[in-house]
């Protein structure tokens, strides 16, 4: 073998056909690519009602909604995310497939149930409960990544041609 020359090993199909047919036939497919975007969208309204906080002082009322608002999104993705997953995998989390998603999504679900803790018991002023949400949008923003990096995965693997020649 040369020096410049790589052996790649086979690697692992995201879905086998039994699970690509059961994730195919679950309307709990469709609620995910349903429920993702819109947390996003208030995701992206709250992280600029948090930042206008942070910097000006007001606004915190807005914020402190929209944050609730983004958490309340979090927990309907999660719950119908680990049904999905029984749906298709035969397991409610840490299926081999997502088990390095769900482990940081139990991370991003802490820091948003963490806010909704400190702000309900008032452990914190606004400014720290306001850190809080970024913190939990910033592991949220990673487990994000990581979801779209999957379902890229999964696009190039079900592609006529493997996914070998280049970008989806």
């Amino acid at each position: 073998m040369s020096i410049g020359s790589q052996v790649k090993t086979p690697r692992k199909p995201l879905y086998s056909d039994e699970e690509r047919a059961r994730r195919d036939a679950s309307h709990w497919t469709v609620v995910q690519g349903l429920l993702a975007p819109v947390q996003f969208l208030i995701f992206g309204v709250s992280l600029i009602l948090v930042l206008r906080y942070l910097a000006t002082g007001d606004g915190y009322a807005a914020a402190t909604v929209s944050v609730i608002a983004k958490t309340l999104a979090l927990y309907a993705i999660m719950i119908t995310g680990a049904i999905w997953e029984k749906r298709v995998f035969g397991r409610y989390l840490f299926a081999p497939a997502f088990f390095w998603e769900d482990a940081m999504s139990m991370i991003v679900l802490a820091l948003h149930t963490l806010y909704l803790v400190v702000v309900a018991f008032a452990l914190a002023g606004p400014a720290a409960q306001m850190w809080i949400a970024l913190a939990a949008y910033g592991t949220y923003v990673i487990n994000a990544a990581q979801f779209v990096l999957k379902l890229r995965q999964a696009r190039l693997e079900q592609s006529p041609s493997s996914g070998l020649e280049g970008y989806a």
